[in-house]
């Protein structure tokens, strides 16, 4: 089978990175599947030693290899989770954009797939919007997972994707377990599930997260979110007080484009909650419900 071809990457660091362009279609390598991985939001308790200004790839398979790379700081995330690595089951993937002259740059891996010979790491990326409001600094866009250990090659490909998403959860600050606070991104191409989300603490680049790959629903929730939410456009909105009497809410978020509307929905029905609101918030617990 003919491997796929490298995009613009090249690989440093540490074990099984391929780059080769295998012609050879006389092995059977068998069909892809896909490959659970974790997201893991490693700038909130690492840094580079020295930034990496060309594109590149990383695997790093033990903590030697990542203090070659990174050095451990203070968490600057309060609410992210364990950022301990278990190297004795995990690999660190991460891919790089190289220096980048403002920012509004983006890079993020998409989906992994393995076949019998292989196994393929895709990654979208994304430059600044038109109108999009920018720094004048330098910046040095990078996206890490974490994988099961493996002794395939592993390469990447560049993939076209859209980066609108859409967030969605339920919380209650007063309870505990793991239904008190369920958070979910939809976008093209794939499910986040994030882990250990604590109410209140809706920047979710800071937590961990498991990824499953699936395409339709991003449009299909689109398609159903009521034209009184949408007109908000970049707003954020609250319907009743969620959560105010320990009875929970529901969260949605919606990014598209340069804008990014945020509703919060009383769990109790209210009186500004009109007949499309009740239905949407039911649409959601149900859609929640059917992700866990």
């Amino acid at each position: 089978m003919k491997k796929l071809m490298l995009s613009l990457f090249i690989a440093f660091g540490f074990s099984g990175c391929s780059l080769s362009n295998d012609d050879n279609t006389n092995i059977d390598c068998g069909t892809y599947a896909d490959v659970s991985f974790t997201g893991y939001p490693l700038y909130c308790n690492y840094s580079m030693i020295t930034n990496q200004t060309t594109p590149a790839a990383l695997i790093a398979s033990s903590q030697e290899n990542m203090d070659k790379y990174f050095k451990k700081n203070a968490n600057s995330c309060p609410n992210s989770s364990d950022p301990t690595i278990d190297f004795t089951k995990n690999f660190l993937v991460g891919v790089f954009s190289g220096i980048k002259p403002t920012s509004g740059y983006t890079i993020k891996i998409t989906n992994i797939v393995e076949n019998k010979c292989q196994m393929v790491v895709s990654y979208y990326e994304k430059s600044p919007l038109p109108g999009e409001t920018t720094s004048p600094a330098s910046t040095y866009p990078s996206d890490f997972v974490l994988i099961t250990k493996t002794s395939k090659p592993i390469i990447f490909i560049k993939a076209t994707e859209n980066p609108d998403n859409i967030i969605i959860g339920t919380y209650k600050a007063q309870c505990t377990g793991a239904d008190c606070q369920n958070f979910f991104q939809i976008n093209d191409y794939s499910i986040l599930k994030f882990q250990n989300v604590v109410s209140g603490g809706y920047d979710f680049n800071q937590y961990k997260y498991t990824a499953t790959t699936k395409r339709g629903d991003y449009a299909s929730l689109l398609s159903s979110v009521p034209s009184e939410i949408l007109n908000n456009q970049g707003q954020t909105k609250t319907y009743g007080t969620p959560d105010s009497a320990g009875q929970g809410g529901v969260y949605f978020e919606l990014r598209k484009g340069l804008k990014i509307t945020r509703i919060y929905i009383d769990n109790n029905d209210t009186d500004d909650q009109g007949s499309e609101i009740k239905l949407f918030k039911k649409l959601i617990k149900d859609k929640i419900t059917s992700l866990k």
